[in-house]
């Protein structure tokens, strides 16, 4: 069975995160994705920790993508790249605006010659406009779009600096976002036969996946009390087993807050005087959190305690390490997570495809993460080029790594 993209050729011209990240979800959609790659090579190579010969990092954005590495300031190599671009639906790249533009691989020059390609940037702040070139990180861009003083705000971080966490939201989303964007832009086509340019702004996705974006611009007086799922005062307990877990709702909230009452069957706390209020209930809430606690521990286990929160529609999950959770049997089950070689004869973990399609059962082809260049010979056959022409790339510096492809076993099993 298919897969939805089997048969749709993909140019990479991304590095590190946000567009591998979209590129990512494609091959895992059954895309042919071919990574462009630099002569230094995608730095995302030389991060930490490294399994046998590839950096984890790097196997979980680009593991089964092809990759061709070539050099765009040799001439040569441009017009080589041209004729590639000229075979692909779907190119996505997140340079600074104008960068691919200088090598003449911009969306105008290769819809010139493929009218039909949906082409994809992702840049801190999009194409236009004075902030167009500025440059552009997660956390910069966190910064600016207010996530970093959002979290920092809802988390009640007391006399302390400004944190965020270690992970790339700005990135990631953004990746997200230009594979939905992605999908569009080849829905329209298949509907009108026309390509699309797509422009992606980090700064624009970081404020899109914010749900509280209008509780925090408004004008008026809300008041004290949190938006009804705001991460003020979201409780962290013991269970009965001994385990962390946390319930996913304020007990500041007031809605929230008769949930909790209503499910302890203790009525008689509405009329507590440290607790009448959202304001005197966050005052009060380290004896809240006690009454709960206490509450929690006359439960046998779990599961009981799971069952009577149930009556209430209030959620529990338990705290666990990545490698506690890959273990359940939801896990499992679901595949969520899979294993990649590491080209040295061992295997790396990396998440496995957040979907299941009706008429894909059968699990993924193996994904291999491809050495710099692994592919540059059977890449370049199937665009025309003989064994000469290769040579002559190569001769001028401009491929690097590789095998010949007839000579390359390694090359033919990675596909």
């Amino acid at each position: 069975m298919s897969l939805p993209l089997e048969g749709l050729r993909v140019i990479d011209f991304s590095r590190v995160l946000a567009g591998p990240h979209c590129t990512k979800h494609l091959v895992d959609l059954g895309a042919d994705v071919i990574k462009i790659e630099p002569p230094m090579g995608d730095i995302s190579r030389l991060a930490q920790p490294a399994f046998g010969a590839v950096s984890g990092y790097y196997a979980q954005q680009n593991a089964g993508k092809r990759n061709l590495s070539i050099d765009l300031n040799v001439a040569e190599s441009r017009s080589v790249v041209l004729k590639l671009c000229e075979t692909a639906d779907v190119i996505v790249e997140n340079f600074r605006p104008g960068t691919l533009a200088s090598f003449g691989l911009d969306y105008d020059t290769i819809a010139a010659v493929n009218p039909n390609v949906v082409y994809a940037s992702i840049s801190g702040y999009g194409q236009k406009g004075s902030w167009r070139s500025r440059m552009a990180y997660a956390p910069s861009i966190q910064a600016e779009a207010g996530f970093t003083t959002n979290t920092h705000r809802q988390f009640d971080v007391e006399e302390g600096d400004l944190q965020t966490d270690a992970l790339s939201h700005a990135d990631v989303y953004s990746g997200l976002h230009a594979t939905i964007a992605v999908l569009a832009a080849l829905n329209h086509r298949n509907a009108t036969g026309e390509g699309q340019y797509i422009d992606i702004a980090m700064a624009s996705v970081i404020l899109s996946m914010n749900e509280r974006v209008h509780y925090d611009l408004s004008d008026a007086d809300l008041g004290p009390e949190p938006p009804v799922l705001g991460a003020t005062g979201v409780p962290f307990f013991t269970s009965p087993e001994g385990d962390t877990f946390v319930i996913p709702m304020s007990l500041v909230g007031t809605q929230l807050f008769n949930f909790y009452l209503k499910v302890m069957r203790r009525p008689d706390l509405a009329d507590d005087p440290r607790f009448l209020t959202p304001a005197l209930r966050k005052q009060n809430l380290h004896a809240l959190h006690e009454i709960v606690q206490r509450w929690i521990l006359t439960f046998e286990d779990m599961a009981s305690l799971d069952a009577q929160l149930d009556e209430a529609k209030l959620a529990t999950g338990t705290v666990r390490d990545m490698k506690d959770f890959a273990k359940t049997e939801w896990a499992q089950r679901w595949g969520a997570t899979r294993a990649v070689p590491d080209r040295e004869g061992g295997e790396i973990t990396i998440p496995g495809p957040p979907w299941h399609f009706s008429g894909h059962d059968a699990p993924l082809a193996p994904q291999m993460p491809a050495l710099q260049g692994e592919h540059n010979w059977e890449i370049l056959q199937e665009i025309g080029y003989g064994e000469e022409a290769v040579e002559g790339l190569y001769k001028l510096s401009a491929l690097i790594g590789g095998q010949r492809a007839d000579s390359s076993e390694a090359g033919h099993e990675s596909q």
